[in-house]
């Protein structure tokens, strides 16, 4: 890291920090799982985040747009982040099963975090499927926060699964063709205590024209 530049441009002129990426092999319970990290330059081992990719059997991975811009969010916070691809996705070993495999595979990567960078704050963010995931991950581990984006909430089992004790944010677009924002607000208002919802107004599911809106705003939710 320390060739690297301390900032580098963006196309609006804006500084960024450098990221340093390193491609690696986390050892999953299904197998090997191929994984991404990314440190941005500066980092001081204080904050590192989890990030989940959309379901595998439609085509979501860890280089998905979405989890792209979140994890940019978050270097742009001084945090390194974590992705890999799901059990069956890429080069990672396995078959799809349906979440709870996933969780395993996620819990994984935990560990492995943990060991690396012990001591550091973690933090789970998912999208839609990696949102179910991190929900049911962050019962099993400590972490410091928990941001869903589009979670969901019809299409697998929230409502059976104890609430994250650390703060957590949902997050949703109300044009979402995917998940039912009405949904997701449904599901959030009945909880006790209710998540903090942010609903980006005309966003679709997959935040299309809206990226650096929602890298904005998971910047704003950060604690």
């Amino acid at each position: 890291m320390s060739d690297l530049p301390a900032l580098v441009s963006s196309p609006t002129g804006v500084a960024l920090p450098a990221v340093a990426t390193e491609p690696l092999t986390v050892s999953g319970p299904a197998g090997p799982l191929e994984a991404l990290v990314e440190i941005p330059a500066g980092f001081d081992g204080a904050q590192i985040a989890l990030v989940l990719h959309p379901h595998p059997l439609f085509g979501g991975t860890m280089t998905n747009k979405v989890v792209h811009m979140a994890a940019r969010a978050l270097h742009e916070r001084g945090f390194a982040t974590l992705k890999f691809n799901f059990r069956g996705v890429g080069s990672s070993a396995g078959e799809f099963d349906h979440g709870i495999g996933e969780t395993e595979d996620a819990l994984a990567a935990v560990d492995y975090v943990v060991s690396r960078w012990p001591g550091a704050q973690l933090s789970l963010i998912g999208f839609s499927f990696g949102s179910y995931v991190a929900f049911r991950a962050a019962l099993r581990c400590e972490i410091r926060q928990l941001i869903l984006i589009a979670p969901p909430v019809k299409r697998f089992e929230y409502g059976s699964l104890s609430l994250p004790t650390v703060p957590w944010v949902v997050i949703q677009g109300d044009n979402d063709e995917v998940v039912s924002c009405a949904d997701v607000r449904a599901w959030a208002a009945q909880l006790t205590p209710p998540p903090r919802l942010e609903v980006m107004s005309g966003a679709g599911h997959f935040f299309h024209g809206r990226l650096l809106d929602l890298k904005a705003l998971v910047q704003a939710v950060l604690v």
